[in-house]
């Protein structure tokens, strides 16, 4: 018979089992169940012997992908391979490749963990966007169609800056999988981020300053993230190398804080000089916590606090401080702004603020 879409469809299920098979086909045929359940096979001949194999079910296998399936299979043959050890084996390798949902724990283990320290960022956006939607799917499958449905779908739900941060995360673990074998090349390819971000430039003024100190001791935060925060203004250093300060890391007698170059944005061990507000502050964190290895624990239990909960304490507080939008890193800005506008030059500041020349 001569295939078609509707004389395929219209094979009918027997009491036994049965193929047919296509005129002049070489081979060609599907294979019809007594429940109904059609698969396409093709015969053939492979170092003097009879083999079948069976090149994938309908309808999920259309008429013309079972007639691309079949060309392949004749040209091993021709190159003296035989199609069916080739079909196994292809099928094993999908089976043992990592799904999306692995391939996320791989990069978080292998290479988030030990290069970032905002790793659990990483983790908790891919655990929020991409895991729930591709878990199951093998990392290999993930096409750059999917990725860009996926970073749509975050703007389209009002969070074009998340999408920008989880393409990044996305594109990072791809660039993982490629380095590590996994893949050959990455799906992100020339996906550009979805939503413009201007540099912020936000400093507080000298006003500003005063209510925010203030304020602090007003806002609905944890004693310790009101200290963080406190201590982030005096000192200018990062959210990051404050949420995971310990107490060994200081010298209140010498007013030294020295950050070890693991905790520290360029992997530079890092000298911070303490002003006795600095100092205060330290030591209301010390009576605050005195039985703890970390200088500002998670109210939760025996953990830093974390970079997103010192940000949110801000967010949550806007109306109680009354002053326009800032965040914690914008405490950052502002010390170096004040110190810079007070004669303290500029490359000194840069120290001050641990950054490369």
């Amino acid at each position: 018979m001569k295939f078609t879409n509707k004389s395929v469809k219209a094979l009918k299920p027997k009491p036994d089992r049965y193929e047919a098979w296509e005129d002049n086909g070489k081979g060609f045929g599907i294979r019809v169940s007594s429940t109904g359940l059609k698969s396409w096979i093709f015969f053939y001949r492979f170092e003097g012997l009879n083999r079948r194999m069976t090149l994938g079910r309908y309808p999920a296998m259309t008429l013309a992908e079972a007639h691309t399936a079949h060309a392949k299979a004749k040209e091993h043959l021709v190159k003296g391979i035989d199609p069916g050890d080739e079909l196994t084996k292809a099928r094993e390798d999908h089976r043992g490749a990592p799904t999306v949902a692995q391939l996320a724990n791989e990069y978080i283990e292998k290479w988030a963990k030990p290069r970032k320290r905002s790793w659990q960022e990483d983790q908790r956006m891919l655990a929020k966007d991409v895991i729930p939607l591709w878990k199951r799917k093998k990392a290999k499958d993930i096409r750059r169609r999917d990725v860009i449905l996926l970073i749509d779908e975050i703007v389209d739900r009002g969070a074009p800056i998340s999408a920008n941060r989880t393409l990044r995360i996305i594109k990072k673990m791809f660039s993982f999988a490629v380095s590590r074998g996994i893949l050959n090349a990455s799906p992100c390819v020339e996906i550009e981020a979805p939503a413009k971000e201007n540099q912020r430039d936000r400093v507080l003024n000298e006003n500003e300053i005063k209510i925010f100190w203030t304020k602090l001791d007003e806002a609905n935060m944890a004693e310790g993230t009101r200290l963080a925060l406190k201590f982030q203004l005096v000192v200018a250093q990062r959210k990051g190398e404050i949420a995971l300060a310990q107490p060994q890391e200081f010298d209140l007698k010498k007013g030294w804080w020295v950050i070890p170059a693991e905790k520290c944005k360029n992997g530079m061990l890092h000298r911070v000089p303490l002003t006795k507000l600095a100092v205060s502050l330290i030591k209301k964190a010390k009576e605050l916590s005195p039985n703890t290895s970390l200088m500002f624990p998670s109210p939760r239990g025996e953990k830093p606090i974390t970079t997103r909960s010192i940000s949110r304490a801000i967010s949550n507080n806007r109306e109680a401080f009354g002053i326009p939008n800032f965040t914690p890193h914008d405490l950052r800005r502002t010390a170096s702004s004040m110190m810079t506008s007070i004669g303290v030059k500029r490359e000194i500041v840069g120290k001050i603020l641990n950054h490369i020349e």
